[in-house]
């Protein structure tokens, strides 16, 4: 899955002036005074959007008893939040609204601080009654972006070859355990290997049954399950295996929707069964974004109120959902897969995401995503080939990634972890 041309197309993957010295220094002065004031005044005067917002919200509710609550989806502090709150009950006083507990409300207001590239946007959902929900909204421009150094190298990607086979892998999950085991999910069969001897021994091999021809660039994904082993999902067939000790799989055609992120992120999304792609349709959705483009891969990055996902579509752009907003990312680069991992490096999430070489081989590098801007944060862990796979793993503190390799064209199953840098 590495990076390709902006226009994508099915089974390509994303590639990738003369003045007295004192008048000079009474101008280098006001010059002075004005840059290091300019951003406070910005920074902390809201008045304008508190009272437009706060307009639109009593024309909804009329004078009385309304609760507020305000949530902050947006790269605003604390602090900025708290006074952005404080600002509408003030307003919302002045225009005859008295603010009480939720209990004793007539009228209750979500308000809901997100932005996007250029603007904060302020959304506030209305419930009146037994009325229908309305919802008003304001733009408020943002500052320049401030550039934030960050340290050149803050993680280090680990590599750990898993399993190598002439047939594709399409996915690898490992069970902890005394001895280990690992399931590989491969296009006509799941094998199930134990760790002993030092070395990967197969213990079972189940088929998959499709009645339909594979699309080319075949996908699959596994899910380990709590009540038993595990899911197996590939374009237009699920598979799951049985309860029993004699284990067995049982596949058929279905059209349902593919976990994305790790097993506990409860979002999925429904996958083309004759393409390479996810169709954009969310189940249940991000917040109120139930649909989105196109996309390869996506993964969660948890924020403290909210989760944040990205997602690589299909015509090579980046775009963060919170559940509120759609920002799209200008061209990064990136390939088609990506994947979070947790760590206790940095902000504690990474995205692992596919770099094109030389066409001929790949790379997976880290990123964080700070005030929806995507800063790098490691060196390139390099593959001999091209990067087919990269799922994150069960529970959610490294991902499979699996490449074809140029020499010898035997795909290989890694497990890919991040380590914190010294």
């Amino acid at each position: 899955m590495s990076s390709t041309n902006d226009n994508a197309v099915y089974n390509a993957r994303i590639l990738h002036m003369v003045a007295s010295s004192s008048r000079l220094r009474r101008v280098a002065l006001f010059v002075a005074l004005m840059l290091t004031s300019a951003p406070i005044v910005f920074a902390s005067d809201w008045r304008i959007p508190e009272e437009q917002l706060a307009r639109k919200i009593a024309a909804a509710t009329g004078p009385g008893a309304v609760a507020l609550e305000v949530a902050n989806n947006s790269s605003l502090s604390h602090n900025d939040a708290e006074e952005i709150r404080r600002g509408l009950t003030s307003e919302l006083a002045a225009l005859g609204a008295r603010l009480v507990n939720p209990e004793q409300a007539a009228a209750t207001v979500q308000v809901t601080l997100s932005e996007n590239l250029q603007d904060y946007v302020w959304v506030a959902e209305i419930r009146q009654g037994n009325n229908e929900l309305s919802v008003a909204m304001v733009t408020t421009a943002r500052p320049a972006s401030v550039v934030v150094e960050h340290p050149a190298i803050a993680v280090t990607i680990r590599k750990t070859l898993l399993w190598t086979d002439e047939n594709r892998i399409l996915d690898v999950a490992l069970l902890n355990g005394n001895p280990q085991h690992m399931i590989v999910l491969e296009s006509e069969s799941v094998m199930l290997l134990k760790f002993q001897d030092a070395r990967w021994q197969q213990e079972q091999s189940l088929a998959v049954s499709h009645a339909r021809p594979w699309p080319r660039d075949l996908r699959g994904r596994l899910i380990l399950r709590s009540d038993h082993l595990f899911d197996a999902y590939l374009p237009g067939v699920f598979c799951r295996t049985s309860t029993t000790a004699a284990l067995t799989l049982s596949c058929y055609e279905s059209d349902d929707p593919w976990p994305l992120g790790t097993g506990e992120s409860g979002l999925s999304a429904f996958f083309a069964p004759t393409r390479n792609f996810f169709t954009g349709a969310l189940s249940p959705g991000i917040g109120k974004q139930t649909t989105m483009k196109a996309f390869y891969s996506a993964a969660m990055l948890p924020r403290d109120k909210y989760m944040l996902w990205v997602f690589s579509t299909v015509d090579g752009e980046v775009h963060l959902l919170d559940g509120i907003s759609d920002q799209t990312q200008p061209k990064l680069g990136w390939g088609s897969d990506i994947a979070s991992v947790h760590s206790n490096c940095g902000m504690g999430w990474q995205v692992l995401v596919t770099i094109e070489q030389d066409g001929a081989s790949d790379s997976i590098k880290a990123f964080e995503i700070v005030d929806r801007a995507s800063t790098v944060v490691s060196q390139p862990a390099e593959f001999s080939g091209i990067i087919t796979a990269l799922w994150a793993d069960a529970d959610g503190t490294g991902a499979i990634a699996v490449s074809q390799n140029s020499e010898t064209g035997r795909y290989e199953a890694y497990r890919i972890s991040i380590a914190c840098s010294q």
